[in-house]
């Protein structure tokens, strides 16, 4: 792809991603084109009609809302369509909606959709998904699709057409590709993943409405680097599966996390939305039922920086998080419990006394709790009334340190270079032994981190130098500026190998663990899928 292309494409993706995701101005609320007149209009002069509002290729594979967007994004960059923003924005629509995916078929990879680039794919016991397709691409984005098997095979075949020398690319050479590809590949993409599904059939008949949205929301979420935030969000539907969204939350100490934006509904569960939070957009990626949403929350124009998210309906008895997670055997501490419906006295089992409610709604309850020593150690479910669906983790001695996550990339830039930097962002996670001898996860930690080069390489380069600064306090890396540096050998740039060192108190004693760091290069296309 030569960089006109390359460029082109990059802005088709950017202008198509802001239209997926929420954002809605006045001319969005009128009525939209009919989208079986815009596919006759744009598309059937390569996509031959099959019947009543049926065409070749088109109808023959199913797809998540990014999904149908990259589709669309590449005729446009490959196939010269035009097409303006808006009827870019119905035809998302209208084919995530006819021919989109099933909350079940999803759910293992969500983590592509929801930017969460330092994730591990499950995909290792897949051979022909990891070795014929991840090699390029993650995954996610084959597992997120469903097909005919002669959709499939057009698929192989239009990535050879598209990239003539994919064969003999460094990831295919140790293979004879197209063989593999057409002989094996194939037919087990037909079969794991197909066009036509129980779970695609089902979802169908059982989709909710949008107006079922409609309500106020509780919701939780860790912000890697940045703390707890809970709070309320209202959700209004406004007509044509679009949803007025407004925020109103607070860090755990006390900072506020307020806004307002826009949101929309895709084929009954997938939930996108644009909100504005001191003057930052961030986008709502999420898995939505009428009594739920869960998914991750991040800026728009900086992808790593972002929280978990969960939400519940106001109708709901449920928890969501309690915050911290855990509590010392033998000590006091103050608890703050988020979720929906709650009411009644906290109550959080065997030799866990409950000293004093400090603030009590429906949404958040905040507790001084004091554990015995004689308390069991382990993970228990708690219950406030009768709302439930929560833990804490009961501790004795920390047992160990994990680094989360353990390995990440992080990607210099700026310095006028296009792309910003990609900034590594870590949480250090505790974990104890309980009575039986099992390890469990006791939660997120505050802790001292540091950096060290990560192997003798990146100790005679001076990586630790050169690629960035690590914040002591939160775990958050700053990567080094792209260009090339006089001051390294050869003029090289700012990458560098490096280890992440957490070190978490625990009364007297201090445990420590590790991760590994990679500072690369820009990252220079950012797919809605990757």
């Amino acid at each position: 792809m030569n960089n006109i292309t390359q460029r082109f494409f990059n802005r088709c993706l950017a202008a198509t991603a802001a239209a997926v995701l929420g954002l809605f101005g006045v001319a969005a609320q009128a009525a939209p084109a009919n989208p079986e007149t815009l596919i006759r209009q744009n598309c059937v002069g390569c996509h031959q009609p099959e019947g009543e509002n049926s065409w070749s290729r088109i109808s023959h594979q199913r797809k998540t809302p990014e999904g149908w967007l990259m589709t669309i994004a590449r005729m446009q960059s490959a196939h010269g369509l035009r097409i303006s923003d808006e009827d870019r924005r119905t035809l998302v629509k209208y084919l995530a909606d006819r021919q989109g995916m099933a909350p079940e078929e999803t759910a293992d990879v969500r983590y592509a959709l929801e930017r969460r680039l330092n994730d591990y794919e499950p995909l290792k016991d897949d051979e022909h998904i990891g070795d014929m397709c991840a090699r390029c691409h993650s995954g996610a984005r084959v597992v997120m699709q469903g097909r005919d098997e002669k959709e499939w095979e057009h698929l192989i075949h239009t990535h050879l057409g598209l990239w003539a020398s994919l064969e003999y690319q460094a990831l295919s050479r140790d293979r004879d590709w197209l063989p593999i590809a057409l002989n094996e590949t194939l037919p087990h993409l037909a079969q794991r993943l197909p066009f036509q599904t129980a779970a695609w059939d089902q979802w169908m008949k059982a989709r909710p409405a949008a107006d079922q949205f409609n309500g106020r929301w509780s919701f939780a979420g860790h912000y890697t680097g940045a703390g707890d935030i809970s709070g309320t969000m209202t959700v209004e539907h406004t007509g044509n599966d679009l949803f007025r969204v407004v925020v109103d939350g607070r860090y755990d100490n006390g900072r506020a996390f307020r806004g307002e934006g826009q949101g929309i509904l895709y084929n009954g569960h997938e939930w996108r939305a644009n909100v504005t939070i001191d003057d930052v957009v961030m986008r709502q990626v999420l898995v939505a039922t009428p009594e739920g949403m869960t998914g991750r929350m991040f800026e728009r124009d900086r992808d790593e920086r972002g929280l978990d998210f969960a939400a519940a309906r106001d109708n709901q008895r449920t928890l969501l998080a309690v915050f911290p997670e855990y509590i010392k055997a033998g000590a006091e501490q103050e608890l703050t419990i988020v979720g929906a419906g709650m009411n009644g006295r906290p109550n959080l089992g065997r030799h866990i006394r409950v000293l004093d409610v400090i603030e009590q709604t429906p949404e958040r309850v905040r507790v001084r709790v004091r554990a015995d020593d004689k308390v069991a150690i382990g993970p228990r479910d708690i219950k406030v009334g009768r709302a439930s669906g929560a833990s804490v983790a009961v501790y004795r001695d920390i047992q160990s340190v994990r680094v989360v996550p353990e390995y990440a990339v992080a990607r210099i830039g700026g310095n006028g270079s296009p792309t910003e930097k990609v900034e590594g962002r870590f949480d250090a996670e505790a974990w104890a032994v309980a009575a039986d001898g099992s390890e469990f996860r006791v939660g997120v930690m505050p802790a001292t981190w540091s950096v060290a080069p990560f192997d003798e390489a990146a100790a005679k380069l001076e990586d630790v130098k050169f690629a960035g600064r690590l914040n002591a306090q939160t775990g958050v890396f700053d990567p080094a500026v792209a260009g090339p540096n006089p001051e390294r050998p050869m003029m090289a740039n700012n990458v560098g190998n490096l280890s992440i060192t957490a070190r978490v108190k625990d009364g007297e004693r201090e445990v420590s663990g590790d991760g590994q760091l990679i500072v690369s290069v820009q990252r220079w296309v950012i797919p809605p899928i990757p």
